[in-house]
């Protein structure tokens, strides 16, 4: 790269990752991100803390009735719970010009949960994939596999990794103070591992092009490849079943929504993270151009990628008509459940709405 990088400047933000700042550059920052992303981070704060919340609570109350899709969600949601619940912080950060006035160890903490949140997540998504895969396309022969045991491996499995995974940000996030603006950032030193010059850009290079692809694309294609065999396998199953177009439509209208929303959601994050990185390692132009809109374009694209942990529980659970019974069964709303026209779906036990409470 021609310009050096400033991994302290203003622009910093709060992922695993800094955004290079060129010094040959003049940014300027778009002043109504200061009030519109910490509003945006509040609603997410809200939506995710009460839906999440439900699902828990949902999940842990109807310990009887359990389905491991049932136990992934409800470590989906806690993962986006964990992470909700330091979006406040982010938001009093981003008002205040990304000034973080609440210390070294808060910085590293949330900055952890952060990364935490996006393995988990989608590690959890993708062994629900892997679940509704083995229940509808090898429904007699997966039983073995699909053992509580099993689940509570995986489960492990799932925190372990995302928790060793996110760890380097325990290591390298840290508050620097600048003097010539008086602020204090939250960002990643790389002081005690760099030793050469042009390390550091390896080092960002590196962990933000590993996170991508742990993290969003073999998730992603694995996730991909379930849902093809599930919809091949629900496709050819109803196939002969005239009076079932419509029940099979919407089964595949859930399955395509499932992977389509978590892309939407997370692709113009690691876009823009993935172009950044690309600039570091010289493989991408670095005009002034093109970073500054990557920095312009990144708070934005954050939020975008968190507010999927708000519509998870509504794509997760809420879309399972059992798992919805139980919610609002819960929380005194059964007759309101009755009284929609959505029940007399409920209580018709046809083998289609049994493929339907495993999608």
């Amino acid at each position: 790269m021609s310009g050096t990088m400033d991994n302290t400047s203003e622009y910093d933000y709060q992922d695993d990752y800094d955004l290079q700042s060129n010094n040959t550059c003049d940014f300027n920052e778009w002043e109504p991100s200061y009030s519109l992303i910490p509003i945006l981070y509040m609603l997410i704060f809200i939506l995710g803390l009460s839906g999440n919340g439900i699902v828990i609570f949902t999940v842990w109350k109807a310990q009887s009735k359990r389905r491991a899709a049932d136990v992934y969600i409800g470590n989906l949601a806690l993962a986006d719970l964990t992470f909700v619940v330091t979006l406040p912080l982010w938001a009093v950060y981003t008002a205040l010009g990304y000034h973080w006035p609440f210390g070294v160890a808060l910085c590293k903490i949330s900055s952890y949960v952060v990364l935490l949140n996006m393995y988990a997540s989608v590690f959890c998504l993708t062994c629900l994939s892997l679940d509704r895969y083995l229940a509808i396309v090898h429904s007699l022969s997966s039983s073995q596999l699909r053992t509580r045991g099993h689940m509570q491996a995986s489960l492990a499995a799932i925190w372990i990794t995302s928790g060793a995974l996110a760890a380097p940000t325990l290591l390298f996030r840290t508050t620097v103070d600048d003097k010539e603006t008086n602020r204090t950032s939250c960002a990643m030193d790389f002081s005690l591992v760099v030793q050469r010059p042009g390390e550091e850009s390896l080092w960002i290079a590196g962990l933000s092009m590993s996170s991508t692809a742990l993290g969003f694309l073999l998730p992603l294609l694995a996730m991909m490849v379930c849902y093809g065999f599930i919809g091949c396998t629900v496709t050819r199953h109803f196939g002969h079943l005239r009076k079932e177009d419509q029940k099979k439509r919407r089964l595949l209208k859930i399955i395509t929504t499932l992977v389509v929303v978590f892309a939407a959601c997370w692709t113009p994050f690691h876009v823009v993270k993935s172009m950044d990185a690309l600039s570091y390692l010289g493989l991408a132009p670095d005009s002034c151009a093109l970073l500054s809109v990557l920095l312009l374009a990144h708070p934005y694209a954050t939020c975008l990628a968190y507010v999927n942990s708000c519509l998870n529980p509504f794509l997760y659970a809420f879309f399972d008509l059992r798992f919805r019974s139980q919610c609002l069964c819960l929380l005194s709303l059964k007759k309101a459940l009755h009284a929609s026209p959505a029940s007399s779906l409920s209580s018709q036990k046809t083998e289609v709405q049994s493929l339907a409470t495993k999608v």
